[in-house]
């Protein structure tokens, strides 16, 4: 079989196109690829085969597949990367044993659908709570039935606390759609991971959110004055500590040290953690502490002014940063919230 050279105009041209765009021979070997592809597949795909990257049982060989009508309709297909990118595929033989497949994203699209049907789901059940609540008190004092002040006052302070709970609810939601819907988009600047911890750590001190806790920060580096740079967005990594620092001062016991960690074992990444000594969590709820609306005590969240949010939006962001998190807790003692960052040149 003669080798299939592909001109570099073709090349160039892959590039301006909007969609992922790979070229095949009649078995599946990736020839070419555009920019765009990489970011959907992953590199250095030349020479490999695209089942591979793509498991579709059509693609095992091309020509017979095209000439069966498999490739009449376009379809989907769902990476198994942190992302889980929403592909439609579509497959063109441009001549005998060469194929363009293109790959047309449409995560935004369907994180957009999952947003929308989510908020609209939240809002309705969350807000339904506390809007009932404000409806009640205001109908009493309305009615004329209370009388007396203090009872008057008692009341008004019951409402602006639930009122303030509102606020709180939407700001997070409206967080959480902001950020589901962004995930995919990778950030496109290049920050020290340290500036926004120590920035995080010294607002709370400062604003006397860390109570009669205290803050310690540790680097367990063998360079302290690396800069230790990862691709990220310096606000979004803010809220990250901001909602796990103030979490872990809110669960630890009375007079206690509540630590930030910086570990970095190899040149690819940084670990990061967050570790505080309370009650603990127990090892079956660890996976559901990233789900919107969970919470382990349901009253003591309420009561500390949570709003069950807070760790699926840090979630969110990590996914958009490339980053993974690792919970660990034991009763009575540490709890522990790891963060891996790629990290990358400045």
């Amino acid at each position: 079989m003669n080798k299939i050279s592909i001109p570099n105009n073709i090349n160039n041209l892959s590039q301006l196109l909007e969609d992922g765009l790979v070229m095949c021979d009649s078995f599946g070997s990736i020839l070419l690829y555009n920019n765009l592809t990489k970011q959907y597949l992953g590199d250095n795909l030349k020479g490999k085969n695209i089942c591979n990257f793509i498991p579709i049982e059509e693609f095992n060989n091309l020509d017979e597949s095209y000439n069966n009508g498999a490739f009449n309709d376009q379809f989907s297909f769902q990476t198994s990367d942190i992302l889980k990118r929403s592909l439609i595929i579509k497959v063109k033989k441009i001549e005998d044993n060469l194929f363009a497949i293109l790959l047309l994203d449409m995560t935004s699209q369907r994180n957009l659908e999952k947003v929308r049907r989510d908020f609209v789901a939240n809002v309705s059940h969350e807000l339904r709570s506390p809007l009932t609540s404000l409806v009640g008190f205001i109908e009493t004092l309305l009615n004329g039935n209370v009388k007396d002040e203090k009872t008057q006052k008692k009341f008004l302070n019951i409402m602006d606390e639930e009122a303030k709970r509102m606020n709180r609810l939407i700001d997070d939601i409206l967080s959480l759609s902001k950020v589901e819907t962004e995930e995919h988009i990778t950030p496109n600047t290049s920050i020290s991971i340290i500036n926004p911890i120590q920035y995080v750590m010294s607002s709370i001190k400062e604003r006397g959110l860390s109570k009669n806790h205290n803050l310690i920060f540790e680097d367990l580096r063998q360079n302290v004055n690396d800069p230790c740079f990862v691709i990220g967005d310096i606000d979004e990594i803010n809220q990250v500590f901001v909602n796990l620092l103030e979490n872990a001062i809110k669960y630890s016991f009375e007079s206690s040290d509540v630590v930030v960690r910086i570990e970095q074992h190899n040149q690819e990444e940084v670990v990061i953690s967050v570790i505080n000594k309370g009650e603990g969590i127990p090892e079956k709820y660890l996976d559901r502490l990233t789900e919107r609306f969970f919470r382990v005590d349901k009253a003591r969240s309420r009561e500390l002014g949570g709003t069950g949010l807070g760790l699926a939006i840090v979630k969110h962001i990590l996914i958009k940063h490339r980053a993974t998190m690792n919970i660990s807790s034991e009763i009575n003692d540490k709890t522990t919230f790891s963060i891996t960052f790629p990290l990358t040149n400045n």
